[in-house]
Protein backbone atom coordinates (compact mmCIF):
# COMPACT_ATOMS: atom_id res chain seq x y z
CA UNK A 1 0.00 0.00 0.00
CA UNK A 2 1.54 3.19 -0.94
CA UNK A 3 0.44 6.00 1.78
CA UNK A 4 1.77 9.91 1.46
CA UNK A 5 3.22 11.88 4.53
CA UNK A 6 2.64 15.56 3.63
CA UNK A 7 -0.65 14.64 1.32
CA UNK A 8 -1.42 18.63 1.69
CA UNK A 9 1.46 19.19 -0.81
CA UNK A 10 -1.59 18.39 -3.55
CA UNK A 11 -2.95 21.51 -2.79
CA UNK A 12 0.05 22.97 -4.63
CA UNK A 13 -1.29 21.63 -8.00
CA UNK A 14 -3.49 24.36 -9.39
CA UNK A 15 -0.47 26.82 -8.92
CA UNK A 16 1.18 27.41 -12.22
CA UNK A 17 -2.52 27.90 -13.42
CA UNK A 18 -3.15 30.62 -10.62
CA UNK A 19 0.22 32.28 -12.44
CA UNK A 20 -1.18 31.66 -15.67
CA UNK A 21 -4.58 33.97 -14.84
CA UNK A 22 -3.84 36.20 -12.51
CA UNK A 23 -0.12 37.93 -14.05
CA UNK A 24 -1.02 39.36 -17.30
CA UNK A 25 0.80 38.82 -20.26
CA UNK A 26 4.35 39.80 -22.28
CA UNK A 27 3.24 42.03 -25.14
CA UNK A 28 5.37 40.70 -27.50
CA UNK A 29 4.46 41.95 -30.56
CA UNK A 30 4.03 45.40 -29.90
CA UNK A 31 7.69 45.72 -29.38
CA UNK A 32 8.82 43.91 -32.16
CA UNK A 33 6.46 46.13 -34.06
CA UNK A 34 7.80 49.34 -32.63
CA UNK A 35 11.10 48.30 -33.49
CA UNK A 36 11.03 46.93 -37.46
CA UNK A 37 10.00 50.20 -39.56
CA UNK A 38 12.08 48.55 -42.39
CA UNK A 39 10.80 45.25 -44.12
CA UNK A 40 14.32 43.80 -43.51
CA UNK A 41 14.25 44.56 -40.04
CA UNK A 42 10.44 43.19 -39.86
CA UNK A 43 11.27 39.79 -41.90
CA UNK A 44 13.75 38.85 -38.56
CA UNK A 45 11.28 40.18 -36.52
CA UNK A 46 8.87 37.86 -37.81
CA UNK A 47 11.62 34.76 -37.44
CA UNK A 48 12.07 35.82 -33.70
CA UNK A 49 8.29 35.71 -33.22
CA UNK A 50 8.07 31.97 -34.68
CA UNK A 51 11.05 31.51 -31.98
CA UNK A 52 9.50 32.61 -29.44
CA UNK A 53 5.79 30.75 -30.79
CA UNK A 54 8.26 27.40 -30.80
CA UNK A 55 8.64 28.09 -27.07
CA UNK A 56 5.10 27.69 -26.29
CA UNK A 57 4.71 24.47 -28.07
CA UNK A 58 1.64 21.97 -26.67
CA UNK A 59 4.52 19.30 -26.24
CA UNK A 60 5.98 21.47 -24.05
CA UNK A 61 3.17 22.78 -22.02
CA UNK A 62 2.08 19.06 -21.75
CA UNK A 63 5.74 18.36 -20.58
CA UNK A 64 6.11 20.87 -18.22
CA UNK A 65 2.46 20.50 -16.39
CA UNK A 66 3.36 16.40 -16.10
CA UNK A 67 6.71 17.55 -14.50
CA UNK A 68 4.90 19.67 -11.97
CA UNK A 69 2.65 17.21 -11.03
CA UNK A 70 5.94 15.10 -10.43
CA UNK A 71 7.46 17.55 -8.38
CA UNK A 72 4.16 18.11 -6.52
CA UNK A 73 3.65 13.84 -5.85
CA UNK A 74 7.84 14.34 -4.71
CA UNK A 75 6.76 17.20 -2.21
CA UNK A 76 3.84 14.81 -0.63
CA UNK A 77 6.69 12.14 0.40
CA UNK A 78 4.58 8.43 -1.08
CA UNK A 79 5.67 5.93 0.93
CA UNK A 80 5.05 2.30 0.63
CA UNK A 81 4.09 0.54 3.95
CA UNK A 82 4.34 -3.26 4.00
CA UNK A 83 2.15 -5.72 5.64
CA UNK A 84 1.82 -5.57 9.40
CA UNK A 85 4.87 -7.70 11.32
CA UNK A 86 4.49 -8.87 15.08
CA UNK A 87 7.09 -7.95 17.26
CA UNK A 88 6.85 -9.67 20.72
CA UNK A 89 7.92 -6.48 23.25
CA UNK A 90 8.38 -8.08 26.69
CA UNK A 91 8.63 -4.71 28.27
CA UNK A 92 12.12 -5.41 29.40
CA UNK A 93 14.76 -2.90 29.82
CA UNK A 94 18.10 -4.34 30.36
CA UNK A 95 21.29 -2.58 30.34
CA UNK A 96 24.81 -4.58 29.64
CA UNK A 97 27.73 -3.44 31.11
CA UNK A 98 31.08 -4.71 30.25
CA UNK A 99 34.74 -3.94 31.90
CA UNK A 100 37.13 -2.59 28.97
CA UNK A 101 39.99 -2.37 31.86
CA UNK A 102 43.09 -3.49 31.08
CA UNK A 103 43.25 -6.70 32.54
CA UNK A 104 40.34 -8.17 29.87
CA UNK A 105 43.11 -8.21 27.59
CA UNK A 106 44.78 -11.61 29.60
CA UNK A 107 44.63 -14.71 27.28
CA UNK A 108 43.00 -17.24 29.66
CA UNK A 109 40.35 -18.27 27.36
CA UNK A 110 39.85 -20.87 24.49
CA UNK A 111 37.58 -19.51 21.78
CA UNK A 112 36.93 -21.99 18.83
CA UNK A 113 40.34 -23.94 19.64
CA UNK A 114 42.52 -20.74 19.92
CA UNK A 115 43.97 -18.96 23.04
CA UNK A 116 42.16 -15.48 23.10
CA UNK A 117 42.05 -12.87 25.42
CA UNK A 118 38.50 -12.38 27.98
CA UNK A 119 36.91 -9.51 26.37
CA UNK A 120 37.18 -11.29 22.88
CA UNK A 121 35.11 -13.90 24.17
CA UNK A 122 32.81 -11.86 25.71
CA UNK A 123 31.88 -9.94 22.61
CA UNK A 124 31.25 -13.53 20.87
CA UNK A 125 28.63 -14.98 23.69
CA UNK A 126 27.14 -11.69 24.90
CA UNK A 127 26.58 -10.67 21.51
CA UNK A 128 24.99 -14.03 20.68
CA UNK A 129 23.09 -13.22 24.23
CA UNK A 130 21.87 -9.49 22.53
CA UNK A 131 20.72 -11.00 19.18
CA UNK A 132 18.51 -13.69 21.02
CA UNK A 133 16.67 -10.82 22.89
CA UNK A 134 14.13 -9.85 20.51
CA UNK A 135 11.35 -7.79 22.28
CA UNK A 136 13.40 -6.51 24.76
CA UNK A 137 14.91 -2.81 25.08
CA UNK A 138 18.68 -3.34 24.80
CA UNK A 139 21.52 -1.00 26.41
CA UNK A 140 25.22 -0.85 26.47
CA UNK A 141 27.52 0.77 29.29
CA UNK A 142 31.18 0.06 28.19
CA UNK A 143 33.27 1.15 32.20
CA UNK A 144 36.86 1.15 33.00
CA UNK A 145 38.22 4.43 34.85
CA UNK A 146 35.09 6.08 33.78
CA UNK A 147 31.38 4.47 32.37
CA UNK A 148 30.23 5.75 29.63
CA UNK A 149 26.69 4.81 27.53
CA UNK A 150 27.96 3.57 24.52
CA UNK A 151 24.39 2.22 23.16
CA UNK A 152 20.90 3.79 24.88
CA UNK A 153 18.08 1.44 25.23
CA UNK A 154 16.86 0.58 21.94
CA UNK A 155 15.23 -2.13 19.77
CA UNK A 156 17.73 -2.04 17.08
CA UNK A 157 20.08 -5.29 18.39
CA UNK A 158 22.09 -5.18 15.26
CA UNK A 159 23.27 -1.66 17.07
CA UNK A 160 23.86 -2.67 20.48
CA UNK A 161 26.09 -5.72 19.03
CA UNK A 162 27.78 -3.47 16.27
CA UNK A 163 29.02 -1.12 19.02
CA UNK A 164 30.02 -4.15 21.31
CA UNK A 165 32.37 -5.94 18.57
CA UNK A 166 34.05 -2.45 17.66
CA UNK A 167 34.76 -1.20 21.70
CA UNK A 168 38.28 -1.76 22.77
CA UNK A 169 40.77 -2.68 25.77
CA UNK A 170 41.46 0.76 27.50
CA UNK A 171 39.08 2.74 25.87
CA UNK A 172 37.19 3.99 29.04
CA UNK A 173 40.72 3.55 30.84
CA UNK A 174 42.72 1.01 32.26
CA UNK A 175 41.32 0.70 35.44
CA UNK A 176 37.78 -0.57 36.81
CA UNK A 177 35.04 1.74 37.92
CA UNK A 178 32.13 -1.41 38.83
CA UNK A 179 30.41 1.69 41.14
CA UNK A 180 30.39 4.03 38.11
CA UNK A 181 28.88 2.04 36.15
CA UNK A 182 26.00 1.00 38.65
CA UNK A 183 24.71 4.26 39.34
CA UNK A 184 24.91 5.13 35.33
CA UNK A 185 22.70 1.84 34.61
CA UNK A 186 20.06 3.49 37.45
CA UNK A 187 20.43 6.86 36.40
CA UNK A 188 19.55 5.54 32.50
CA UNK A 189 16.57 2.89 34.31
CA UNK A 190 14.94 5.26 36.60
CA UNK A 191 12.60 6.42 34.47
CA UNK A 192 11.23 3.28 33.01
CA UNK A 193 8.86 0.92 34.68
CA UNK A 194 10.19 -0.90 38.13
CA UNK A 195 9.35 -4.12 37.25
CA UNK A 196 11.37 -4.62 34.12
CA UNK A 197 14.86 -2.92 35.59
CA UNK A 198 17.59 -5.22 34.82
CA UNK A 199 21.69 -4.95 34.88
CA UNK A 200 23.95 -7.69 33.56
CA UNK A 201 27.40 -6.44 34.80
CA UNK A 202 30.50 -7.89 33.56
CA UNK A 203 33.92 -7.88 35.35
CA UNK A 204 37.02 -9.56 35.49
CA UNK A 205 38.59 -7.27 38.81
CA UNK A 206 37.79 -5.04 41.49
CA UNK A 207 36.60 -2.00 41.83
CA UNK A 208 39.79 0.83 41.72
CA UNK A 209 38.84 4.15 40.31
CA UNK A 210 35.45 5.79 40.23
CA UNK A 211 33.50 8.48 42.59
CA UNK A 212 30.80 6.02 43.59
CA UNK A 213 31.45 2.72 46.16
CA UNK A 214 30.26 -0.54 44.38
CA UNK A 215 28.04 -1.41 47.69
CA UNK A 216 26.57 1.83 47.73
CA UNK A 217 25.65 2.05 44.03
CA UNK A 218 23.74 -1.29 44.42
CA UNK A 219 21.98 0.45 47.71
CA UNK A 220 21.02 2.88 45.36
CA UNK A 221 19.60 0.40 42.51
CA UNK A 222 17.29 -1.41 45.04
CA UNK A 223 15.85 1.84 45.92
CA UNK A 224 15.31 2.45 42.69
CA UNK A 225 13.75 -1.51 41.81
CA UNK A 226 17.04 -2.28 39.57
CA UNK A 227 17.58 -5.97 39.57
CA UNK A 228 21.81 -7.03 39.13
CA UNK A 229 22.98 -9.94 37.79
CA UNK A 230 26.80 -9.57 38.10
CA UNK A 231 29.17 -12.01 35.95
CA UNK A 232 33.16 -12.89 36.86
CA UNK A 233 34.69 -13.50 34.08
CA UNK A 234 38.54 -14.95 34.69
CA UNK A 235 39.95 -18.93 34.07
CA UNK A 236 41.88 -19.92 37.84
CA UNK A 237 44.52 -21.49 36.33
CA UNK A 238 46.94 -20.80 33.64
CA UNK A 239 50.19 -21.85 32.69
CA UNK A 240 52.74 -18.73 32.29
CA UNK A 241 56.36 -19.67 31.25
CA UNK A 242 59.30 -17.60 33.69
CA UNK A 243 62.84 -17.71 33.93
CA UNK A 244 62.24 -21.80 35.75
CA UNK A 245 60.23 -22.53 33.38
CA UNK A 246 56.43 -22.78 33.05
CA UNK A 247 54.28 -21.94 36.43
CA UNK A 248 50.88 -22.62 37.39
CA UNK A 249 48.99 -19.26 38.41
CA UNK A 250 45.85 -17.82 39.21
CA UNK A 251 45.28 -14.95 36.63
CA UNK A 252 41.51 -14.03 38.16
CA UNK A 253 43.45 -13.54 42.11
CA UNK A 254 41.96 -9.61 42.01
CA UNK A 255 38.58 -10.81 41.06
CA UNK A 256 36.32 -9.17 44.25
CA UNK A 257 33.75 -11.95 43.84
CA UNK A 258 32.79 -11.15 47.07
CA UNK A 259 31.71 -7.75 45.82
CA UNK A 260 30.25 -8.81 42.91
CA UNK A 261 27.69 -11.75 45.19
CA UNK A 262 27.04 -8.78 47.30
CA UNK A 263 25.67 -6.62 44.93
CA UNK A 264 23.46 -9.15 43.50
CA UNK A 265 21.87 -10.30 46.53
CA UNK A 266 21.43 -6.65 47.91
CA UNK A 267 19.56 -6.25 44.31
CA UNK A 268 17.66 -9.36 44.16
CA UNK A 269 19.98 -11.06 41.12
CA UNK A 270 22.34 -13.58 41.39
CA UNK A 271 26.52 -13.31 41.14
CA UNK A 272 28.07 -16.26 38.41
CA UNK A 273 31.35 -17.35 37.83
CA UNK A 274 32.38 -17.84 34.11
CA UNK A 275 35.72 -19.31 34.21
CA UNK A 276 35.84 -20.93 30.41
CA UNK A 277 33.76 -19.93 27.30
CA UNK A 278 31.51 -22.40 27.33
CA UNK A 279 30.64 -21.73 31.38
CA UNK A 280 30.22 -17.96 30.21
CA UNK A 281 27.61 -19.53 27.28
CA UNK A 282 25.79 -21.32 30.06
CA UNK A 283 25.92 -18.35 32.20
CA UNK A 284 23.45 -16.14 29.50
CA UNK A 285 21.36 -19.10 28.87
CA UNK A 286 20.53 -19.09 32.24
CA UNK A 287 20.30 -15.32 32.14
CA UNK A 288 17.43 -16.51 29.22
CA UNK A 289 15.56 -18.44 31.82
CA UNK A 290 15.31 -16.32 34.81
CA UNK A 291 14.33 -13.48 32.52
CA UNK A 292 12.29 -14.89 30.09
CA UNK A 293 11.57 -12.38 26.46
CA UNK A 294 7.72 -13.80 25.59
CA UNK A 295 4.76 -11.36 26.89
CA UNK A 296 2.90 -8.83 24.51
CA UNK A 297 3.13 -7.82 21.09
CA UNK A 298 3.16 -4.93 19.19
CA UNK A 299 2.51 -4.49 15.35
CA UNK A 300 5.16 -2.94 13.19
CA UNK A 301 4.27 -1.74 9.31
CA UNK A 302 7.59 -1.34 7.70
CA UNK A 303 8.07 1.86 5.67
CA UNK A 304 9.72 2.76 2.25
CA UNK A 305 10.30 5.92 0.89
CA UNK A 306 9.76 6.65 -2.61
CA UNK A 307 9.62 10.23 -3.38
CA UNK A 308 13.01 10.07 -5.28
CA UNK A 309 11.48 8.13 -7.91
CA UNK A 310 9.34 10.86 -8.84
CA UNK A 311 11.63 13.61 -7.85
CA UNK A 312 13.96 11.63 -10.70
CA UNK A 313 10.95 11.12 -13.07
CA UNK A 314 10.35 15.75 -12.97
CA UNK A 315 13.79 15.53 -13.37
CA UNK A 316 13.93 13.35 -16.84
CA UNK A 317 10.71 15.18 -18.05
CA UNK A 318 12.13 18.72 -17.47
CA UNK A 319 15.41 17.69 -19.11
CA UNK A 320 12.97 16.38 -22.31
CA UNK A 321 11.76 20.06 -22.04
CA UNK A 322 15.38 21.41 -22.28
CA UNK A 323 16.05 19.32 -24.89
CA UNK A 324 13.16 20.45 -27.28
CA UNK A 325 13.70 24.36 -26.56
CA UNK A 326 17.62 23.86 -27.66
CA UNK A 327 16.30 21.45 -31.10
CA UNK A 328 12.97 24.02 -31.76
CA UNK A 329 15.73 27.09 -31.39
CA UNK A 330 18.31 24.82 -34.02
CA UNK A 331 15.73 24.74 -36.31
CA UNK A 332 14.62 28.40 -36.02
CA UNK A 333 18.11 29.60 -36.11
CA UNK A 334 18.32 28.14 -39.46
CA UNK A 335 15.23 29.12 -40.90
CA UNK A 336 16.45 32.73 -40.67
CA UNK A 337 19.94 32.38 -41.73
CA UNK A 338 18.51 30.82 -45.20
CA UNK A 339 15.96 33.50 -45.54
CA UNK A 340 19.13 36.11 -44.83
CA UNK A 341 21.05 34.34 -47.65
Amino acid sequence: MIDFAWPNAFYLLPLPLLFWLLLPSARTQQEQALRVPFFEQWQRAQAREAVSKSNTHPIRTILAIVAWCFLVIAAARPEWTGEAVELPVSGRDLMIAVDLSGSMERPDFNLNGSQVDRLTVVKSVAGNFIERRVGDRIGLILFGKRAYVQTPLTFDLKTVRSMLDESVIGLAGKETAIGDAIGLAVKRLKERPKDSRVLILLTDGANTAGEVDPIQAASLAKEAGLKIYTIGVGADRMEVDSFFGSRTVNPSSDLDEKTLSGIANMTGGKYFRAKDTKGLAQIYQTLDTIEPIKSDSEIFRPKRQLFYWALFASLIVFSLIAFHNLLGSFVSRNQLVKKDA
